[in-house]
C-alpha cells in the first residue's frame, strides 16, 4: 500500500502533531512507553514505513527504501534499558537509524484504545462488518467508543470451523498459523476480538456473552480453565498477525490528517505498510 500527496515537504515534528491529534499519547497505558524514539523534530520527512515491530529486519526494508520515519506498534524500549551501544539489538536498530538520517516513533496502547484502532482493524479483518463496540470500554471516554478489544457481529453466521479458516485468510501467514479451542461445528454469529495479548480479556469475553474470542499469546492455563465452563469458542492467532491489520489504518489516518493539517489535499508524504513478517516463530514441527 501506498498513500501519495502533493504539497511541500514537512517536518518530522509536523507528521507527529498530525500523527498524534488521531492517536494521542495521552491514550496510552501508564506502563506504556510511546511517542518519538530517535530523530531530530525539524528534520524532512517524504516517506514514512508502517509496520509492528522495530527488529532488525524493518531496519533493512526502511532503509533499503529510504524512509524518514519508521512508525511501530511496539514499543523499542519498552522495558528499562542502561546502554543504546552498537552491539546490542536495540542499540543497533537506533544507530542504524540515526545514521540513515530515519526516526522512529511508537504507537502502542493509544492506537489500541482509539476508535478506530487495532481491534477495529482486527475485526474488520476476521469478517465482522456492522457495528463495533469496545469489549473492556475506556470509562474515560464520554461517547463509549474508545477502549480495549472490540465487539461485533459476522453477516451470517458460520461453525466455528469455518470461521477460523476465515480468521486465518484474513491475517498474514505466519509459521504458527492459528489455534482453536472448542467444538468445530459450534455455531459462530457474535464475536470479541482483541488485537494482542488478551489473556487478561477472558473474563470480559464471557461476560459479553459472544460466541467466539479471537485473540493472541492465550496461556495454556487461562485458556485451560476457561474451556472448562461455557463460554465463547477460543482463536488464538499470533500477536504479529492480529495487529498487522491496523498499519494500513494507521497510514490511511495519518495521511488523511496531513491533508486536514493542510487544508489540501495532502502533505508530500509517501506512506508504506510494511510486509516484512516480524513474528517471533520462524517454524512449527508436528508429531508424523
Amino acid at each position: 500500500m501506498a498513500v501519495s500527496t502533493a504539497t511541500p515537504p514537512r517536518s518530522l515534528a509536523d507528521v507527529i502533531s498530525a500523527f498524534e491529534a488521531v492517536y494521542p499519547p495521552a491514550w496510552a497505558m501508564e506502563w506504556d512507553a510511546v511517542g518519538l524514539v530517535c530523530g531530530d523534530p525539524e528534520q524532512r520527512v517524504e516517506r514514512v514505513l508502517f509496520a509492528v515491530d522495530p527488529v532488525a529486519a524493518v531496519v533493512d526494508e526502511a532503509l533499503e527504501w529510504g524512509a524518514d520515519l519508521v512508525v511501530t506498534h511496539h514499543p523499542l524500549m519498552l522495558r528499562g534499558v542502561t546502554s543504546v551501544a552498537a552491539n546490542t539489538p536495540k542499540g543497533n536498530v537506533v544507530h542504524r537509524l540515526i545514521r540513515a538520517g530515519a526516526a522512529l516513533y511508537t504507537a502502542h496502547t493509544n492506537a489500541d484504545t482509539a476508535a478506530p484502532g487495532v481491534s477495529d482493524a482486527l475485526a474488520r479483518a476476521v469478517g465482522l462488518n456492522g457495528p463495533l463496540r469496545p469489549l473492556d470500554p475506556d470509562t474515560t471516554d464520554p461517547e463509549g467508543r474508545r477502549g480495549i478489544g472490540r465487539i461485533g457481529a459476522l453477516d451470517q453466521p458460520m461453525i466455528l470451523h469455518d470461521f477460523a479458516a476465515q480468521v486465518a485468510q484474513g491475517l498474514p501467514a505466519t509459521a504458527p498459523g492459528i489455534r482453536v479451542s472448542g467444538d468445530l461445528d459450534r455455531l459462530i454469529t457474535t464475536v470479541a476480538v482483541s488485537g494482542g495479548a488478551g489473556d487478561s480479556l477472558l473474563g470480559a469475553a464471557r461476560a459479553a456473552g459472544v460466541d467466539a474470542f479471537v485473540t493472541s499469546d492465550l496461556r495454556h492455563h487461562p485458556a485451560s480453565e476457561f474451556g472448562e465452563d461455557p463460554g465463547p469458542a477460543l482463536v488464538d492467532t499470533p500477536h504479529f498477525a492480529s495487529e498487522w491489520p491496523w498499519l494500513a489504518d494507521g497510514a490511511i489516518h495519518l495521511a488523511d490528517a496531513l491533508a486536514r493539517g493542510d487544508g489540501r489535499n495532502g502533505a508530500n508524504v509517501e506512506i508504506r505498510v510494511s510486509t516484512v513478517v516480524t513474528d517471533a516463530w520462524s517454524q512449527t514441527f508436528h508429531h508424523i
